[in-house]
């Protein structure tokens, strides 16, 4: 089943339902949108559970709002698809910003609708280089995703996939068919939320967040993200959160896919199931 709903400030988010049993909340990364979920979704749901995937505002099918591509607001949003859905004992599921946007929901909103987390390839607790995150990455980096974004977001998205999947290591198989549904999906974005989402994935700093998180979360990461390095998140997050397990995965890239999205899906449903 797909459906919709409307947010108290007026936005419709478009959001898909699969399945009956434990509901397992996916929230998705830039630029995405729930369909970049699909797989792991169908997965849970013909595994007993309750499969819950939405598009964040401004992405995929869900309204493109000019104001509100914020993290709060994105967590506001996840809480109000939960509480319209009258979710209890829930397990929430973000990958890259999808995993900020848990993490800023546990923090906002409080864990009394949900049991467990999983943070995948994540960017908590903070992407951006700085006085007090010197290991992270240089604004420069971001203002160059901006810069594509604003300019030539086809070309800066088709690019992107090949790192994004790490197509760009010797050796590593490509798979064009992934690449052009990185772009779709891309593509559906719209443009404002879209840019205003560089900074809320990459300068939100959510360690007082992760420190407030009160449930069991686990931590996945691949050592060969070249979107979200592993030691400056993950390694973090998982010192921060009181009840964490890291699992990483050795020569693994940002995206789901190949060995990397066996391996995670294995461990996706075996903490599912402990």
């Amino acid at each position: 089943m797909t459906s919709t709903f409307t947010t108290t400030d007026g936005a419709e988010i478009f959001f898909k339902d699969w399945g009956t049993g434990r509901p397992v909340v996916f929230s998705h990364g830039w630029p995405l949108s729930a369909d970049a979920w699909d797989e792991q979704a169908r997965l849970v749901a013909e595994n007993g559970f309750r499969a819950i995937a939405h598009d964040r505002r401004g992405h995929g099918r869900s309204s493109q709002t000019w104001d509100g591509n914020t993290m709060d607001r994105y967590a506001d949003d996840l809480a109000e698809l939960i509480e319209t859905l009258d979710l209890h004992d829930a397990v929430l599921v973000g990958h890259s910003t999808g995993g900020g946007e848990v993490a800023r929901y546990l923090s906002r909103h409080g864990s009394a609708r949900v049991a467990k987390a999983v943070l995948l390839g994540a960017v908590p607790p903070v992407m951006v280089e700085s006085d007090t995150n010197p290991d992270g990455t240089p604004m420069e980096v971001f203002d160059t995703i901006r810069s594509g974004v604003a300019t030539d977001r086809s070309q800066f998205y088709w690019d992107l996939s090949e790192t994004f999947y790490g197509f760009n290591r010797p050796g590593v198989p490509t798979s064009e068919g992934a690449r052009r549904a990185f772009w779709r999906l891309g593509m559906q974005a719209g443009i404002r939320a879209a840019y205003e989402c560089i900074a809320q994935f990459s300068e939100t700093d959510f360690t007082e967040d992760l420190k407030r998180i009160d449930i069991p979360v686990l931590v996945a990461h691949g050592d060969d993200d070249q979107i979200v390095p592993l030691h400056d998140s993950a390694v973090k997050s998982a010192e921060l959160i009181m009840n964490s397990t890291l699992r990483v995965y050795p020569g693994a890239p940002h995206g789901l896919y190949g060995e990397f999205r066996t391996a995670f899906e294995a461990d996706l449903l075996e903490f599912l199931n402990s």
